[in-house]
């Protein structure tokens, strides 16, 4: 077992997974580094999700490799995995998964209460992140009183309060039209410059693709046009962890 390149957050070598007999993922291999808004791109089916969640540990590969800061990721327990991403890491997918029973505040405020911060600091994280999303005037409201827009922005107000060091993004605009689109992906590069927050964005969309630094494309699993050479944010010696331009 190598240990990655110490420039690179979050590394993974030759990522194989398989859900039954249908393979999601064949020997995918990619470096992130701090800060920097990597796009995962690639048609429905292509293995965004599963990579996804290979790389921020809700999922163990088959084989392969995933490390953090140069700790092992795919060696941990379960309940190591679910530590690492309740301080470590954000998620925001298609669906906001809020709480029914807890207000938009709460349900923002709810991973920094889990993992131990105060009740007053938590509930001010979340309620800054939801002002900056536009939904602070639902801060009190249960997500039975919000629209599907403004539920997932509230969702992406979760995953940012807790100041993640790596930002998971499966489709997060997904559910929201053009216009509210645009303003969360703003959002989410705002805070990936202002907080150095390294951000893996799955999406289908052109547009924001555009919004990464790089682009890393998917296609039945395998990482498309492997073959080619790199552009200019190669690395010499990372073999092949690199990622294209």
């Amino acid at each position: 077992m190598v240990a990655p390149p110490d420039n690179d957050v979050l590394w993974a070598r030759g990522l194989h997974h398989a859900h039954g007999q249908s393979p999601a993922l064949t020997g995918v291999s990619l470096g992130v580094r701090e800060g920097e808004i990597l796009a995962v791109t690639g048609p429905r089916g292509s293995g965004k999700t599963t990579l996804l969640k290979c790389l921020s540990g809700q999922l163990v590969a088959d084989s392969g490799e995933v490390w953090f800061h140069s700790h092992p990721v795919h060696t941990l327990s379960a309940t190591s995995r679910e530590r690492l991403r309740l301080d470590r890491f954000g998620w925001i997918g298609t669906e906001p998964r809020l709480v029914p029973e807890l207000t938009a505040r709460e349900n923002a405020a709810l991973p920094l209460l889990v993992r131990g911060e105060g009740h007053r600091a938590a509930k001010q994280a979340a309620g800054e992140w939801l002002e900056r999303l536009d939904v602070a005037d639902c801060a009190k409201r249960r997500p039975a009183a919000l629209d599907r827009a403004q539920q997932q922005r509230v969702a992406v107000a979760r995953a940012l309060a807790v100041a993640p060091q790596v930002l998971f993004a499966d489709e997060p605009t997904a559910p929201l039209h053009r216009a509210d689109a645009a303003q969360v992906l703003r959002t989410i590069v705002n805070a990936a410059r202002s907080h150095a927050i390294s951000v893996i964005l799955a999406t289908q969309e052109a547009e924001a693709a555009t919004l990464a630094d790089r682009t890393f494309a998917l296609l039945d699993g395998r990482r498309a046009g492997a073959g080619q050479a790199e552009g200019p944010a190669e690395t010499e010696g990372r073999e092949e962890c690199s990622l294209s331009v």
